[in-house]
């Protein structure tokens, strides 16, 4: 591709501030400062996390007028979210034509980047998006809508101080505290909990197991057997990379007798599902994450191709791993077909709901309403139990009200917030959405707590329109006789 043909992205970037010029945004700051502990400065909104959840509610944000704000993320500069870490397939899953995190500002869409770098006519010949330029992409969004993103910011702790928040950080150097007046959890697919994997899996040495989403030395299982379980999209793409960095053999052990064939989240895809989920009963809602659980996603096909293409692959189903111990310096697997043996293992086995495995929300955790709260009486799959059940917009609600009031200061941009509001918090399909009703719903509380600061001002607003000489009032006395 040559980037001649196209405009390039300075006339995009110049289309994108005549298009926000004529809608007055990002709207000026409307909401009044308020000093922290001890008067230091506080912000209005902290997002954790500035991948692709946390720049769209940033944008929702400034496009509303709430500027006061700030993202941090643990990563380096560049490697916020999955994209260039932990992903492993060629290209997105998702189909390129998704607005994704513009929040309906047609100017910061991937075509609009895309094209006024390469032209109409390759975007028309584009199929899928190369999973690396999304991350360029990305990067742009934050560029040129100016963030501010406070990288290599790991979270240790969140307390309610007050009206607000505090949250500690680790960075390089030692501690920073932050006071902020809400916070909005964009945190990924672990937000509040991470990788899954069973029990006698993770008892392996760490040379012999890996999980999906860990930093894989790919090129160190060069000429080994390398078993591969699971049969998500990560699964297959993890089994793909291990097979091109020159493993020995690669076995995929599916627990189910075949893949998923169809994948239900496509019926999903409508502004119905998105905005509207909400809105159902918490049966109806539980009975669409249980089906949507049960059917599982198939891997995409250009990732199933890209394994059997290679003679070293192989599948094995139904084939459940019920066990795993160490043989000498191999994995010996217990599995629904025999023991077998394996130099190094992947689990491809997904992400879950485990407060536990978040320290830094030890006191969120306690304090906030589950939905095995919600659905008491509910026996079947404990982990969807653990999801939070999240007001309208996405916030957490107080286990015990007027006690945890403050957890209604965090909102819940991430995985977690399927159960209560669908896939509109972490999958481009909804992300713009989601991040909408996040800012909707800070903004509102902004709105609400300065009321009386508000009312105050628009009292004292004292600024003229009329002078008083633009008109003179008849004296009756001079009225002219029989009127």
């Amino acid at each position: 591709m040559t980037a001649a043909a196209a405009p390039g992205l300075a006339a995009l970037e110049n289309r994108l501030r005549r298009d926000l010029a004529f809608l007055e945004e990002p709207a000026k700051n409307w909401v009044p400062a308020r000093p922290g502990p001890e008067g230091r400065p506080m912000l209005d909104v902290a997002i954790l996390g500035a991948g692709m959840a946390g720049i769209a509610t940033a944008i929702a944000l400034l496009r509303r007028g709430i500027r006061n704000i700030r993202l941090f993320d643990k990563a380096e500069a560049g490697r916020e979210g999955p994209w260039v870490t932990y992903a492993r397939m060629r290209t997105l899953r998702s189909p390129k034509h998704l607005s994704g995190p513009c929040v309906d500002v047609p100017a910061l869409t991937f075509r609009a980047w895309f094209e006024a770098q390469w032209g109409a006519a390759e975007w028309e010949a584009l199929g899928r998006i190369p999973r690396v330029q999304w991350m360029d992409y990305l990067d742009w969004l934050r560029r040129v809508t100016g963030l501010r993103v406070e990288n290599g910011s790991a979270l240790t702790d969140l307390a309610p101080a007050g009206d607000g928040l505090a949250l500690t950080f680790r960075r390089t150097g030692g501690e920073a505290h932050v006071t902020c007046r809400h916070l909005v959890l964009a945190n990924g697919r672990d937000g509040l909990g991470g990788p899954w994997m069973p029990a006698f899996l993770r008892a392996l040495p760490g040379s012999l197991v890996s999980h999906s989403a860990d930093d894989i030395d790919f090129a160190a299982l060069a000429g080994r057997d390398v078993a591969v379980i699971g049969a998500s999209a990560s699964a297959v793409d993890n089994a793909a990379e291990a097979l091109e960095a020159g493993a020995r053999r690669v076995v995929l052990l599916v627990r189910r007798p075949d893949f998923p064939r169809v994948n239900k989240s496509l019926a999903a895809n409508s502004p119905g599902f998105a905005r509207g989920f909400r809105a159902l009963p918490p049966e109806a809602r539980w009975a669409l994450n249980r089906h949507m659980r049960e059917a599982g996603v198939p891997p995409p096909k250009a990732s199933v191709l890209r394994c059997t293409e290679h003679p070293a692959f192989a599948i094995r189903m139904p084939c459940p791993v019920t066990g795993a111990a160490v043989e000498g310096a191999r994995v010996r697997l217990e599995t629904g077909q025999g023991p077998m043996r394996f130099d190094h293992v992947i689990a491809g086995t997904g992400f879950t709901v485990t407060w536990a495995a978040r320290p830094e929300l030890a006191r969120l955790a306690p304090a906030v309403r589950l939905w095995r709260d919600l659905l008491p009486d509910m026996r079947e799959d404990a982990e969807l139990l653990d999801h939070p059940d999240l007001g309208p917009g996405m916030e957490f609600l107080p286990r015990q009200p007027g006690r945890d009031d403050w957890v209604s200061r965090i909102t819940c941009m991430n995985n977690a917030a399927m159960m209560s509001h669908g896939r509109i918090a972490g999958d481009i399909p909804g992300i713009s959405i989601g991040a909408q009703r996040v800012a909707d719903q800070v903004l509102e509380q902004l709105f609400t707590e300065d009321w009386p600061r508000h009312f105050d001002a628009l009292r004292r607003f004292d600024v003229a329109e009329l002078t008083g000489d633009e008109w003179q009032v008849e004296d009756p006395l001079e009225a002219a006789p029989g009127d």
